[in-house]
Formats: C-alpha cells, sequence, structure tokens
C-alpha cells in the first residue's frame, strides 16, 4: 500500500479513505476484545500519526507537531474513538445475551481472585471512557449520535 498512500498525483482525501478501507481493519483486528491501557492507546495513536505523516510525505525528523499535521491533512484523531465505540457495541451485545460471555465480564464466576494487582479488564476501560455518572440513556445516545456522525 506504500505506493497508493505516498502517490503525489492521488488526492489526500482518497489516501485517507484508502487508509480507511484497507488498513484501518487490520490494525483493528479482534479490538472488541482489547484493555487500552494509557500505553496502548499512545501507540494506537502514534500509528495513525506515522500513517498521516506518510500519507502527506512529511519526514520524521521535520520538526512539524502532531496538531499542525493533522491540520494539514483536514483529520481529527479517530482510530481509538473507533475503537471504544466497538467495544461499547460488542459489550451492549454481550450483556444482552446473558450467556458465559456476559458471567465473565460482569465476574459473576465463582473462585478465587489471582494474587497481586488485578489485570485491568474491559469494563474498566469502557467506565473511564465513559466517565463517571454516565446512565445508560446517555451510553445510548453517545453510540447512536458517535454512528450517526460516522466518525
Amino acid at each position: 500500500m506504500k505506493t497508493i498512500l505516498t502517490n503525489k498525483h492521488i488526492s489526500i482525501e482518497m489516501r485517507k479513505r484508502a487508509f480507511q478501507c484497507y488498513i484501518e481493519p487490520v490494525i483493528m483486528y479482534g479490538c472488541e476484545a482489547w484493555t487500552i491501557s494509557k500505553q496502548i492507546q499512545n501507540k494506537l495513536e502514534a500509528t495513525e500519526m506515522w500513517f498521516l505523516r506518510r500519507m502527506l510525505r512529511i519526514p520524521w525528523t521535520a520538526k512539524k507537531t502532531k496538531e499542525r499535521v493533522l491540520n494539514e491533512a483536514n483529520k481529527r484523531r479517530s482510530l481509538v474513538r473507533t475503537i471504544r465505540k466497538r467495544q461499547a457495541t460488542f459489550l451492549g451485545h454481550v450483556m444482552r445475551r446473558g450467556k458465559l460471555e456476559h458471567l465473565v465480564t460482569t465476574e459473576k464466576f465463582e473462585g478465587k481472585r489471582s494474587r497481586g494487582r488485578q489485570r485491568e479488564k474491559i469494563m474498566d476501560g469502557l467506565a473511564t471512557w465513559l466517565g463517571p455518572g454516565k446512565d445508560r440513556d446517555l451510553w445510548r445516545d453517545m453510540i447512536a449520535n458517535a454512528y450517526k456522525q460516522g466518525t
């Protein structure tokens, strides 16, 4: 895809669409089950910026800020936001189904906890993303608006 993404004769809008169609799905494969820590979020954002710089043919040695590169591309960061939306819709699907996945996600199974610091869970990541005090109706509205906007 390097020849397409860096081609000067193809408009930047077409290159962004090619990135969205061919590369984003590969990056986000299985993202519904990821637990996104701050470190992973930073790596995802860095990957998105790396692709944008390649599309705009901006070398990594150029002293251009991330905001300036985003303005040149006329784009907002969307990779992490898209992953969070997919996780939220997948969680809604799991919760409605009410089978083994529901039990594991809500931690309603018998047994002992392992020693040491507990791992971050999908519910923890979504709770921090949604913020404290957001109820179900606000969550539904937020997801519906996000899909209407297509971001």
